[in-house]
C-alpha cells in the first residue's frame, strides 16, 4: 500500500470521528493529515511528510484556537435572543407584590416576572431580559 494510501485513510477516519463527536479541533488535525498526503504525493520522504503533516495540522489548530479565543463569549440560553425568543420582548406590570415579584399576562398565559437585579420595582412596559424557568427577568422600558 502507498504511504500516500495510508495518510488518506487516516484523514477520512479522523473526519469521520470528528463527524461523530463533533470535535472541530479534530478536523483540523483532518487537515494535516491530508498535507502529509499531499506530501507523500509530491515524493517527499516520511519524515518530510511527518513533519509536513505535523506543522499543517498543529498550525491549523493554533490557528483555529486564536479565532475561538478571539470571539466574544455566548451569552447563556436563558438571556440569548438567538436561543429564547422571548428575551427582547415586552410585557405591561400592573403591580408589584411585596415579594418583589409580579403577575403579567403573556402569550396567553399567566407569567410570574421578577426584575433585574439592582432595580427598584416599577409599574409599567417592561422588556424581558432573561428567563429563568418559569419566571421572566425584566427591566423597566
Amino acid at each position: 500500500m502507498a504511504e500516500s494510501t495510508i495518510w488518506w485513510l487516516m484523514a477520512g477516519a479522523a473526519i469521520g470521528i470528528e463527524l461523530i463527536t463533533g470535535t472541530f479541533y479534530l478536523l483540523m488535525l483532518a487537515i494535516g493529515l491530508v498535507a502529509g498526503a499531499l506530501a507523500a504525493h509530491a515524493g517527499g520522504s516520511t519524515t518530510t511528510q511527518l513533519v509536513v503533516a505535523a506543522l499543517v495540522g498543529g498550525g491549523a489548530v493554533a490557528g483555529w484556537h486564536l479565532v475561538r479565543s478571539r470571539r466574544p463569549a455566548a451569552a447563556p440560553a436563558s438571556s440569548n435572543a438567538d436561543v429564547n425568543l422571548d428575551v427582547g420582548e415586552t410585557v405591561h406590570v400592573e403591580r408589584w407584590n411585596a415579594d418583589g415579584t409580579a403577575t403579567v399576562k403573556y402569550r396567553g398565559a399567566n407569567w410570574t416576572v421578577v426584575p433585574v437585579e439592582g432595580a427598584v420595582p416599577v409599574s409599567g412596559p417592561h422588556r424581558v431580559r432573561q428567563v429563568l424557568g418559569n419566571r421572566l427577568v425584566v427591566e423597566s422600558i
